[in-house]
């Protein structure tokens, strides 16, 4: 479990191709930077841009993770070099500062616009039609594993069909501290809805 807060942004270094051909994954090798590594070992999970990946291999300031074909599908960020966001396993020791996170991707939204509001930045992104029932004025959503708020949701008519358009306030901490600052309209993102209304919906839903 994860809370959605970044401890830091590192870097993937290197991409490598896993053997298996096609169908096969690949390691990143990724540069921890600020993110204290002493206490983490092998088999620890580490949130990538959201994506919870298991470590398996580290120095003193990089670890790796291999990362399946599967994952790269359902997932941005995960396959080039570039900064990611970062976040360590929780612990039940921790502050809850965000939300209970799971680092598991349920899709990929694209950014509409990203437009400068006072001090602040809006960040306006199109989520899927599938996920809309899951979005909602005042909750939680995690973009690029950073749990943030929704402002606004409309349900509109987007280029492929219908999408749910939600709206973010990133105040100047959270661009500053996170990767967040390299989104413009277009860019691509990962999504994961908020843990409890996961478990609601399929509550409601089952027969």
């Amino acid at each position: 479990m994860f809370t959605g807060i970044v401890a830091a942004v590192g870097n993937i270094t290197s991409v490598t191709p896993l053997e298996g051909g096609s169908f096969a994954g690949v390691r990143l090798q990724i540069d921890a930077g600020p993110l204290p590594l002493a206490d983490v070992i092998l088999g620890d999970s580490i949130a990538i841009n959201g994506a919870c990946m298991t470590v398996v291999d580290k120095t003193e300031r990089s670890f790796a993770v291999d990362v399946s074909r599967e994952s790269l599908s359902k997932t941005v960020g995960l396959d080039a070099a570039g900064e990611v966001n970062l976040e360590k396993a929780l612990t039940l020791a921790e502050r809850l500062g965000g939300h209970l996170v799971s680092g598991h991707v349920d899709g990929l939204g694209t950014v509409h616009s990203f437009e400068p509001v006072g001090e602040s930045r809006e960040l306006v992104i199109d989520a899927p039609w599938e996920l809309a029932k899951f979005l909602a004025y005042k909750g939680s959503i995690v973009v690029n594993g950073v749990s943030l708020t929704v402002n606004r949701v409309e349900d509109v008519e987007g280029e492929s069909g219908k999408v749910c358009r939600f709206s973010i306030n990133l105040i100047p901490h959270t661009i500053e501290v996170t990767t967040l600052k390299h989104l413009k309209a277009g860019s691509q993102v990962n999504l994961e809805i908020d843990l409890i209304a996961r478990y609601v919906e399929r509550m409601l839903s089952a027969k």
